[in-house]
């Protein structure tokens, strides 16, 4: 029968982990790292897609692949493990919305983009690094947006609908990864600060402000609020969650 080690009171990771983050050029991925590197000693796989994460921490490992298919998504997985000398944990952070107008108009090709780069690279990602925990377990946290809970907008319904898709993608892990001590989550992001609707929604100062006045709480989340929480999913005191996705919203769409 396993047993509750009760670990040390602060929620940061154990001592060694080796833990990479897809996305970590963006605010979210960033402020993670930052807090990861202010708790015990770990080897941390900072992963960016079209530049290459700046770090004079030897702790840091900066990887650089642009994610075009399956193979791109394992190799990635692959190089990291090989360095560090396994994985004990992934974060997948990375995501995009390259279509920028109403679904109505969109082709195709741009639907299946969106779904490619939001669904199935997560689980490209996932699944590679699952294999390689199977004999030691390990940690898999994936994100989410609670606008997808809502059908999204006209502008970012295939985000959405990717974004929903892998809500499910949580639960189905999780129970495979169970037998292997293989912990699968996900945060569900209201609105953060982060830099993702300027970068990919082109929003200007007044329009923060104004999506900012429609959360309960008056503003948008911090990165390190953010990272607080996905710091606390990679600790062992979340030893007892798994196929959940935790939001963050301050209150959002209540």
């Amino acid at each position: 029968m396993n047993t509750f080690n009760r670990p040390d009171w602060s929620p940061s990771i154990r001592p060694g982990s080796r833990v990479l983050v897809t996305g970590a050029t963006g605010g979210l991925g960033r402020a993670l790292i930052d807090m990861l590197l202010e708790g015990p000693d770990c080897t941390i796989g900072a992963h960016g897609n079209s530049q290459k994460f700046e770090s004079d921490d030897a702790r840091v490992i900066p990887l650089q692949q642009a994610f075009s298919s399956e193979e791109d998504c394992r190799s990635l997985i692959d190089e990291f493990a090989e360095k560090a000398g396994g994985i004990d944990a992934l974060v997948v952070l990375s995501g995009a919305i390259h279509f920028s107008g109403h679904w109505k108009d969109m082709s195709g090709a741009d639907w299946e983009n969106e779904i490619a780069i939001n669904m199935n690279q997560p689980f490209y990602l996932a699944r590679a690094a699952m294999a390689h925990m199977t004999a030691n377990g390990g940690r898999v946290l994936l994100t989410g947006t609670e606008s997808a809970l809502h059908g999204g907008s006209a502008t970012s319904f295939p985000y959405a609908v990717a974004k929903r898709g892998t809500e499910c993608m949580v639960q189905g892990l999780a129970r495979e990864g169970a037998p292997d001590g293989i912990l699968v989550n996900g945060v569900r992001f209201g609105y953060i600060e982060s830099g993702f609707h300027q970068r990919w929604h082109n929003r200007t100062p007044e329009q923060m402000i104004e999506r900012a006045g429609l959360v309960p709480l008056k503003r948008g989340g911090h990165v390190d609020e953010a990272a607080a929480l996905m710091t606390y999913l990679l600790s062992d005191w979340a030893g007892f969650i798994t196929g959940q996705m935790i939001p963050l919203t301050g209150g959002d769409w209540l």
